[in-house]
């Protein structure tokens, strides 16, 4: 089971290539990992000074010093075959299923400013343990299941938090979470409705948990070949900016861990 195109939507899931031609250029957004668990000027590397004497894009006022103010650009990554348009608001995703809990906190920042966006849809979906996803026959799963997908809006400084697990693998693919961002939207009987789609991206973990995650169950009833980071081509794309700083909850991995990033984009850009 790899990241390929169903024939019907073949446009939308293919590997956008690139963002140094033109096309690309138009579709990039920003997208920086965190250095640590809180979003704070250390945790990106900054001292105070060098965290207020960055700019906003139009020269009128400093960057907040707990926002990532050295914004780089990298290209959008491939939405991927499994996408389901369910929409549903909800922090915890896990619908019982088994794994090593996952806390994932995911900044959006304004490329423009580098200041928060507060009010942004993030849509995450990713694999199970044994590499299922909900909503397909192939794999296991059934259409009618929902697990492990779910929309959260950022809260007043720009972060949405999920209540998930850590996902398995397949064959092919290094360990990811898919992602996307909406902006001019509503929250109407549960689920997110209209605005627009302003960033596609997949989210990865570093191989120093992958391989102690490997020997957890039920982890460890996974037959699939699992691939990593520098082998998934897709990852090879621009995966590295999107690699999730992980905070262990205590000495028992098995216990759980903490996933932070942030997402800088144009609010405006429609891919």
């Amino acid at each position: 089971m790899t990241d390929t195109p169903r024939p019907h939507s073949a446009g939308r899931e293919r590997d956008p290539g690139p963002a140094d031609g033109p096309l690309g250029a138009r579709r990039r957004t920003v997208i920086a990992a965190l250095g640590g668990a809180t979003l704070t000027a250390a945790a990106l590397g900054l001292t105070s000074g060098q965290a207020t004497a960055a700019a906003h894009r139009d020269g009128t006022a400093p960057a907040p010093a707990g926002e990532a103010a050295d914004c780089v650009l990298t290209p959008e990554q491939t939405e991927g075959p499994y996408y389901l348009d369910l929409e549903t608001v909800r922090k915890n995703i896990t619908e019982g299923k088994a794994g090593v809990p996952l806390t994932l906190r995911v900044k959006v920042i304004d490329t423009a400013t580098c200041a928060a966006l507060p009010g942004t849809a993030v849509d995450i979906w990713h694999c199970d343990a044994l590499g299922v996803y909900s909503g397909y026959v192939a794999g296991g799963s059934t259409p009618d299941t929902t697990f492990l997908r779910g929309v959260q809006l950022t809260d007043s400084t720009g972060v949405a938090e999920f209540t998930t697990v850590y996902p398995g693998w397949y064959v092919g693919r290094a360990l990811h979470i898919h992602v996307k961002t909406h902006v001019g939207g509503t929250v109407s009987d549960g689920r997110y409705r209209g605005g627009h789609v302003s960033h596609t991206g997949q989210l990865y973990f570093p191989e120093t948990y992958n391989s102690r995650i490997a020997t957890l169950a039920p982890y460890r009833n996974n037959t699939a070949t699992r691939t990593l980071n520098a082998r998934d081509g897709i990852y090879r794309n621009g995966g590295s900016s999107t690699l999730l700083t992980l905070t262990q909850a205590g000495s028992d991995l098995g216990k759980g861990v903490t996933g932070t990033v942030v997402l800088g984009i144009d609010p405006d850009a429609v891919p």
